[in-house]
Protein backbone atom coordinates (compact mmCIF):
# COMPACT_ATOMS: atom_id res chain seq x y z
CA UNK A 1 0.00 0.00 0.00
CA UNK A 2 3.08 2.80 0.87
CA UNK A 3 4.19 1.98 -2.55
CA UNK A 4 0.92 3.03 -4.53
CA UNK A 5 0.88 5.74 -1.65
CA UNK A 6 3.93 7.16 -2.87
CA UNK A 7 3.54 6.53 -6.58
CA UNK A 8 0.20 8.73 -6.40
CA UNK A 9 1.93 11.33 -4.40
CA UNK A 10 4.60 11.39 -6.91
CA UNK A 11 2.59 11.56 -9.74
CA UNK A 12 0.05 14.19 -8.29
CA UNK A 13 2.96 16.10 -7.17
CA UNK A 14 4.64 16.32 -10.97
CA UNK A 15 1.27 17.43 -12.36
CA UNK A 16 0.50 20.34 -9.70
CA UNK A 17 3.82 21.73 -10.64
CA UNK A 18 3.67 20.92 -14.45
CA UNK A 19 2.63 24.00 -16.21
CA UNK A 20 -0.89 23.69 -17.71
CA UNK A 21 -4.01 24.93 -18.96
CA UNK A 22 -5.30 23.90 -15.49
CA UNK A 23 -3.06 25.36 -13.23
CA UNK A 24 -3.18 28.80 -16.00
CA UNK A 25 -6.93 28.88 -15.73
CA UNK A 26 -6.43 28.77 -11.39
CA UNK A 27 -3.68 31.63 -11.12
CA UNK A 28 -6.05 33.84 -13.79
CA UNK A 29 -9.18 32.97 -11.47
CA UNK A 30 -6.97 34.77 -8.73
CA UNK A 31 -6.44 37.48 -10.27
CA UNK A 32 -9.88 38.17 -11.47
CA UNK A 33 -11.53 36.93 -8.06
CA UNK A 34 -9.43 36.56 -5.13
CA UNK A 35 -7.70 33.30 -3.67
CA UNK A 36 -10.94 32.78 -1.57
CA UNK A 37 -13.59 31.85 -4.85
CA UNK A 38 -10.28 30.61 -6.65
CA UNK A 39 -9.28 27.94 -3.67
CA UNK A 40 -12.91 26.08 -4.40
CA UNK A 41 -11.79 25.21 -7.93
CA UNK A 42 -8.64 23.49 -7.17
CA UNK A 43 -11.05 20.54 -6.48
CA UNK A 44 -12.65 20.49 -9.59
CA UNK A 45 -10.80 17.54 -10.60
CA UNK A 46 -12.51 15.10 -7.97
CA UNK A 47 -15.68 15.92 -10.27
CA UNK A 48 -14.16 15.80 -13.51
CA UNK A 49 -12.03 12.75 -13.14
CA UNK A 50 -14.09 10.08 -12.54
CA UNK A 51 -16.04 9.89 -15.36
CA UNK A 52 -12.36 10.43 -17.00
CA UNK A 53 -11.42 7.66 -15.23
CA UNK A 54 -14.50 5.09 -16.08
CA UNK A 55 -14.49 6.78 -19.55
CA UNK A 56 -11.13 5.71 -20.02
CA UNK A 57 -11.35 1.78 -18.76
CA UNK A 58 -14.22 1.15 -20.05
CA UNK A 59 -14.51 3.28 -23.76
CA UNK A 60 -11.67 5.61 -24.19
CA UNK A 61 -9.18 2.73 -25.44
CA UNK A 62 -11.85 1.29 -27.63
CA UNK A 63 -12.81 4.29 -29.67
CA UNK A 64 -11.10 6.23 -32.91
CA UNK A 65 -8.73 8.70 -32.89
CA UNK A 66 -10.87 11.25 -34.33
CA UNK A 67 -12.52 11.30 -30.40
CA UNK A 68 -9.83 12.28 -28.86
CA UNK A 69 -8.81 15.04 -31.39
CA UNK A 70 -12.46 16.61 -31.30
CA UNK A 71 -12.10 16.84 -27.56
CA UNK A 72 -8.95 18.83 -28.22
CA UNK A 73 -10.34 21.43 -30.29
CA UNK A 74 -13.34 21.81 -28.40
CA UNK A 75 -10.86 21.94 -25.29
CA UNK A 76 -8.42 24.20 -27.67
CA UNK A 77 -11.82 27.09 -27.91
CA UNK A 78 -12.48 26.94 -24.29
CA UNK A 79 -9.05 27.63 -23.48
CA UNK A 80 -8.99 30.66 -25.85
CA UNK A 81 -12.49 31.91 -24.46
CA UNK A 82 -11.04 31.74 -20.66
CA UNK A 83 -7.88 33.73 -22.24
CA UNK A 84 -10.25 36.67 -23.70
CA UNK A 85 -11.84 36.64 -20.31
CA UNK A 86 -8.71 37.26 -18.63
CA UNK A 87 -7.08 39.48 -21.12
CA UNK A 88 -10.41 42.06 -20.89
CA UNK A 89 -9.15 42.11 -16.88
CA UNK A 90 -6.17 43.09 -17.67
CA UNK A 91 -7.76 45.75 -20.22
CA UNK A 92 -10.03 47.25 -17.58
CA UNK A 93 -6.63 47.89 -15.62
CA UNK A 94 -8.72 47.75 -12.16
CA UNK A 95 -7.16 46.75 -8.97
CA UNK A 96 -8.81 43.43 -8.04
CA UNK A 97 -10.26 43.39 -4.84
CA UNK A 98 -12.09 39.02 -3.78
CA UNK A 99 -15.19 40.82 -2.01
CA UNK A 100 -16.31 42.66 -4.96
CA UNK A 101 -15.13 40.78 -7.77
CA UNK A 102 -17.67 38.11 -9.43
CA UNK A 103 -16.63 34.22 -9.10
CA UNK A 104 -19.97 33.21 -10.38
CA UNK A 105 -19.21 29.65 -12.29
CA UNK A 106 -15.81 29.60 -11.90
CA UNK A 107 -16.04 26.08 -10.47
CA UNK A 108 -18.11 24.83 -13.22
CA UNK A 109 -15.69 26.70 -15.66
CA UNK A 110 -12.97 24.54 -14.04
CA UNK A 111 -15.16 21.23 -14.06
CA UNK A 112 -15.81 22.14 -17.93
CA UNK A 113 -11.91 22.54 -18.54
CA UNK A 114 -10.53 19.87 -16.73
CA UNK A 115 -13.01 17.34 -18.63
CA UNK A 116 -12.52 19.10 -22.21
CA UNK A 117 -8.46 18.71 -21.35
CA UNK A 118 -7.22 16.17 -23.60
CA UNK A 119 -4.50 15.48 -20.62
CA UNK A 120 -6.40 13.97 -17.81
CA UNK A 121 -7.78 11.27 -21.02
CA UNK A 122 -3.89 10.41 -21.44
CA UNK A 123 -2.67 10.34 -18.17
CA UNK A 124 -5.02 7.73 -16.97
CA UNK A 125 -4.90 5.65 -20.20
CA UNK A 126 -1.11 5.42 -19.82
CA UNK A 127 -0.28 5.67 -16.56
CA UNK A 128 -3.05 6.26 -13.67
CA UNK A 129 -5.19 3.53 -15.52
CA UNK A 130 -2.82 0.64 -15.92
CA UNK A 131 -1.55 1.34 -11.93
CA UNK A 132 -5.17 1.12 -10.97
CA UNK A 133 -5.66 -2.37 -12.52
CA UNK A 134 -2.61 -3.55 -11.53
CA UNK A 135 -3.78 -2.25 -7.92
CA UNK A 136 -6.84 -4.08 -7.76
CA UNK A 137 -5.00 -6.94 -8.65
CA UNK A 138 -3.42 -6.91 -5.57
CA UNK A 139 -6.18 -5.12 -3.29
CA UNK A 140 -8.51 -2.43 -3.62
CA UNK A 141 -7.12 -0.88 -0.58
CA UNK A 142 -4.14 -0.20 -3.16
CA UNK A 143 -5.90 1.46 -5.43
CA UNK A 144 -7.41 3.74 -3.08
CA UNK A 145 -3.67 5.00 -1.28
CA UNK A 146 -2.83 5.76 -5.03
CA UNK A 147 -5.71 7.93 -5.56
CA UNK A 148 -5.14 9.29 -1.86
CA UNK A 149 -2.09 10.46 -2.50
CA UNK A 150 -2.56 11.45 -5.74
CA UNK A 151 -5.23 13.82 -5.28
CA UNK A 152 -4.13 15.29 -1.66
CA UNK A 153 -0.66 16.27 -3.65
CA UNK A 154 -2.56 17.46 -6.51
CA UNK A 155 -4.98 19.92 -5.00
CA UNK A 156 -2.35 20.42 -2.45
CA UNK A 157 -0.58 22.06 -5.21
CA UNK A 158 -2.80 23.87 -6.65
CA UNK A 159 -3.41 25.64 -3.03
CA UNK A 160 0.12 26.42 -2.66
CA UNK A 161 0.24 28.19 -6.44
CA UNK A 162 -2.60 29.82 -5.64
CA UNK A 163 -1.26 31.28 -2.20
CA UNK A 164 2.31 31.93 -3.44
CA UNK A 165 0.31 34.04 -6.67
CA UNK A 166 -2.00 35.59 -4.29
CA UNK A 167 0.72 37.05 -2.51
CA UNK A 168 2.68 38.59 -5.14
CA UNK A 169 -0.22 39.88 -6.88
CA UNK A 170 -0.74 42.06 -3.83
CA UNK A 171 2.65 43.73 -4.31
CA UNK A 172 1.94 46.11 -6.72
CA UNK A 173 -0.91 46.63 -9.05
CA UNK A 174 0.69 46.97 -11.97
CA UNK A 175 2.15 43.52 -11.02
CA UNK A 176 -1.25 42.18 -10.95
CA UNK A 177 -1.98 43.77 -14.58
CA UNK A 178 1.27 41.94 -15.93
CA UNK A 179 -0.25 38.73 -14.14
CA UNK A 180 -3.16 38.74 -15.61
CA UNK A 181 -1.71 39.07 -18.90
CA UNK A 182 0.68 36.64 -18.61
CA UNK A 183 -2.25 34.33 -17.74
CA UNK A 184 -4.35 35.49 -20.54
CA UNK A 185 -1.33 34.66 -22.86
CA UNK A 186 -0.50 31.49 -21.26
CA UNK A 187 -4.60 30.62 -21.63
CA UNK A 188 -4.67 31.62 -25.62
CA UNK A 189 -1.46 29.97 -26.37
CA UNK A 190 -2.49 26.49 -24.45
CA UNK A 191 -5.83 26.36 -26.73
CA UNK A 192 -3.63 27.28 -29.86
CA UNK A 193 -1.75 24.33 -28.84
CA UNK A 194 -5.00 22.05 -28.40
CA UNK A 195 -6.56 23.32 -31.81
CA UNK A 196 -3.02 22.38 -33.37
CA UNK A 197 -3.25 19.09 -32.16
CA UNK A 198 -6.32 18.34 -32.89
CA UNK A 199 -6.11 19.76 -36.46
CA UNK A 200 -3.45 18.26 -37.36
CA UNK A 201 -4.47 14.45 -35.30
CA UNK A 202 -0.90 14.55 -32.79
Amino acid sequence: MIVYLLQGLTLGLSAAVSPGPFLAFLLSQTLANGWRRALPITLAPLVSDGPIIALVLLVLTQTPDWFLRALQVIGGLLLIYLAKGAFDVFRKATEVKAESASGEGGFFKGVAMNGLNPNPYIFWSTVGGPTLINGWEISPLADVSFLIGMYVALIGGFALYIGLFAAASRVDPRLTRALNLLSAIALCLFGLYRLWQGALGT
